[in-house]
């Protein structure tokens, strides 16, 4: 059975705004995430699906990385989870009488949503130099191609090898294998645009660049939970049944966010009675809605007030930290001035916070991406571990910190080993394993592969899974990277930006889903992924495979692989690809914490990674202690007519992949091109509501315009904006970076309003 998405894609034309919602999930979620299902999977594809979402001997969802409970739920899974597995599942095929159709430069004036929507692709596609239109290509001719076009390289540090959250810690592995095999590091991955900025203040800090709780620690534990510059009700909703737990308990919740979000507000739980026809939770006890970037400030001035108030933790501050006296220095410092202008908060919020720390044994501080891209976003996760430190909140039971990954295996890629600066130890633990010199220089994250690529220094691009030309900053500058590289390849299940913007000469390759069955010469296989809390557990496909030539990531890299390095390499590629408990095997003897890698999976539920910190209140760090730091403070001035935009996802979209355009929690029907900005700055600027602007972001290079926007009145933190990404993405220069992790600063973009010019 194969069915065509619809094909209109006027997506703005019956644009709607109603009044944001102030409660989340409840009965509308669940039909909202059923009917996605229904109309792209159908009821027998779908259900069989949807009963083995984040079970114990069913898949891991395509998603967000929230940990799954001890005895998951018979439904353990949120509308957008329903919407990812209904996107994978779907029936709708785009093969080679779709690309015959539609020539390549048709695919580029379509919209995001109108691409994702056209359904699975189904066979190895080329779009040779000068072609308008991809065609077929057999699976050996295309491996040749990038074969031939990777050994003919000046350098290795001419290719550079890009890789998705969503894949599955044995490809992994295998992944950075082959490109180290090869001589280069140049592994940038989406790490890089997401938590880059969380590892590098956790590894300064506390030695280890992972949060520091367990999922007990947050339902069953801590007194107060900190959740700031995140919205788990559209990110990871299943969160809110966490978060829901804990309040039940006893627990309070503090949300520090420029945007009122729905999720912090009220949930209404569809699995509960009461969430189905009674009130649902209030979960927030305290929202303070700080200025865009102004959550450094915030943290520094309540540190200052605790020292001042002396409600530290003196023991362990002297016997497991060091540097608290040039932090106490520092604050002691701070101007209060600053600090209002920088949260735009009154000092009573401040202290009304202070009193809630105080009465909280175990505290638990929550993050996500409105904290790490900021050009200080490292900093501020520095200023939220000095917060920590100071009360003792790092290794005990409902204590630490928290940052909530994205894509469901990101964080058990980074942990495989796909990081441009890999740790010399885990270089060595490879080369030894393998017996080849792996090379040393650190390679390009993912802005430096985009220079890269623009400077013309980059001869094949290829990228295990995600949407690259959607994700990154500068949408102009990287479609023109993308578009000037000789060869671009990407290993993906469905249509997307990116094979809309091919090199010179461009491969699609087409793998198997999380959902799928993966069968190998070996037998069925599995694989394994890593959650937000360092749980490993496994993941098997059921589903019959969207067609027949699909191939896994593993057997890619694999094929690949074998066809560069010849069957005299000294790595097993076949013997990896027939059969992954191979893999699993070497990873063992190359990754901490995976010795007994297979007996450990097997077990229900997997098994945790050890973490010092929060084991052991041991640190890994150069002086053996966690470490205070000293965070210098830079409040953002607008110039006048100026407001900070913030990019956003709806609630119809998962990172780059839009289900659909409605934002139901913020009032958006039928439409994705809105600005929300604040009523008093609305009329300060002279626009109305609903007026049609051009957002304009301004930056050392010259402007960047992102025309067509209707604004919204709409209750963000005044002097701020928000718009939905990738629409905005084009407004982020390539330059405009965090300090220390390179992030893209999508958080704290400078722009003005002016009348649509189209």
């Amino acid at each position: 059975m194969t069915t065509r998405a619809p094909r209109d894609d006027n997506d703005e034309a019956e644009l709607r705004v109603s009044r944001p919602a102030t409660s989340a999930a409840g009965v509308p979620g669940v039909v909202h995430g059923l009917a996605a299902v229904l109309e792209q999977s159908g009821v027998r594809r779908g259900a069989k699906a949807l009963r083995l979402v984040n079970q114990q001997k069913g898949f891991d969802c395509p998603g967000c990385a929230w940990p799954e409970p001890g005895k998951p739920h018979l439904a353990e899974f949120c509308e957008n989870g329903a919407k990812a597995v209904a996107e994978e599942t779907t029936v709708r095929r785009v093969d080679a009488a779709f690309f015959a159709e539609h020539t390549v430069a048709e695919l580029a004036g379509r919209t995001d949503h109108w691409l994702g929507q056209q359904g699975r692709l189904t066979e190895p596609m080329l779009r040779d130099t000068g072609d308008t239109h991809y065609r077929p290509i057999g699976w050996d001719a295309a491996f040749g191609i990038v074969a031939d076009a990777l050994t003919g390289l000046d350098s290795p540090d001419d290719a550079v090898f890009y890789t998705s959250g969503r894949t599955s810690n044995e490809a992994a592995f295998l992944y950075q294998l082959f490109a180290r095999a090869l001589g280069t590091n140049n592994l940038p991955d989406c790490s890089n645009m997401c938590h880059e900025s969380s590892g590098a203040a956790l590894s300064e800090t506390i030695g280890v660049g992972k949060g520091s709780v367990s999922l007990t620690d947050i339902t069953d534990h801590a007194d107060l939970i900190v959740i700031v510059g995140q919205n788990p009700g559209t990110n990871h909703p299943r969160m809110l049944t966490s978060l829901e737990e804990a309040k039940r308990r006893g627990a309070r919740i503090v949300a520090i966010n420029p945007l009122p979000e729905a999720g912090l507000q009220t949930f209404k739980n569809p699995q509960k009675a009461r969430g189905v026809v009674g009130k649902g939770t209030l979960l927030s006890d305290l929202f303070l809605q700080v200025r865009l970037g102004g959550d450094l400030a915030f943290f520094q001035a309540v540190n200052r007030m605790l020292v001042d108030a002396d409600a530290v933790d003196h023991a362990f501050v002297d016997q497991y930290t060091t540097g608290y006296d040039d932090a106490v220095a520092a604050w002691q410092a701070l101007d209060w001035d600053d600090v209002a202008t920088a949260t735009g908060l009154p000092r009573e919020a401040l202290e009304a916070f202070v009193d809630e720390v105080r009465r909280a044994d175990s505290v638990i501080v929550c993050w996500a991406m409105g904290l790490t891209q900021h050009k200080k976003a490292v900093p501020t996760i520095r200023e939220i571990v000095n917060f920590l430190l100071l009360r003792g909140n790092i290794g005990r039971p409902g204590a630490g910190a928290c940052p909530v990954r994205g894509h469901s295996n990101v964080q058990g890629d980074r942990t495989m080993g796909i990081w441009e600066k890999a740790p010399a130890a885990f270089l060595d633990a490879l080369e030894s394993e393998f017996g080849f010199s792996v090379p040393r220089r650190h390679g390009h994250d993912t802005v430096e592969s985009i220079r890269a690529m623009r400077d013309g220094r980059v001869g094949v691009f290829m990228a295990m899974g995600g949407n690259f030309a959607a994700a990154t900053p500068d949408s102009e500058v990287t479609a023109a990277a993308l578009q000037s590289v000789p060869l671009t390849v990407h290993v993906s299940t469905k249509l997307n930006r990116s094979h809309a913007l091919p090199g010179r000469r461009s491969l699609i390759l087409p793998c198997l889903g999380r959902t799928e069955r993966d069968v190998q010469a070996g037998g069925e296989q599995f694989v394994t992924v890593e959650d937000s809390m360092s749980a490993v557990h496994a993941s098997r496909g059921t589903l019959k495979p969207a067609s027949a030539e699909l191939r896994s990531e593993v057997a890619i890299i694999c094929g690949l692989a074998e066809r560069v390095f010849g069957g005299d390499s000294g790595v097993p590629w076949r013997a990896f690809a027939s059969d992954y408990t191979a893999v699993r095997s070497r990873i063992a003897r190359v990754v901490p914490g995976f010795d007994d890698y297979e007996a450990k999976v097997a077990v229900p539920g997997g098994f945790v990674l050890p973490h010092p910190p929060r084991d052991s209140r041991s640190f890994p760090t150069a002086s053996g202690k966690a470490q205070f730091s000293v965070n210098e403070l830079e409040v953002l001035r607008l110039p006048p007519g100026r407001l900070i935009l913030q990019t956003v996802r709806s609630h119809d979209q998962f990172n780059t992949t839009i289900y659909g355009l409605d934002d139901r929690y913020r009032g958006i029907r039928d439409g994705r091109r809105v600005v929300f900005v604040n009523p008093s700055d609305l009329a300060a600027l002279g626009f109305a509501d609903g007026a049609m602007v051009d957002v304009v972001s301004e930056w050392t290079d010259g402007d960047r315009r992102a025309p067509s926007f209707r604004v919204v009145a709409y209750p963000t933190a005044p002097g701020c904006a928000a718009a939905y990404f990738p629409e905005t993405n084009v407004l982020v220069p390539l330059d405009h970076t965090a300090e220390v992790s390179n992030t893209p600063a999508s958080k704290s973009v400078v722009v003005r309003l002016e009348p649509a010019t189209s």
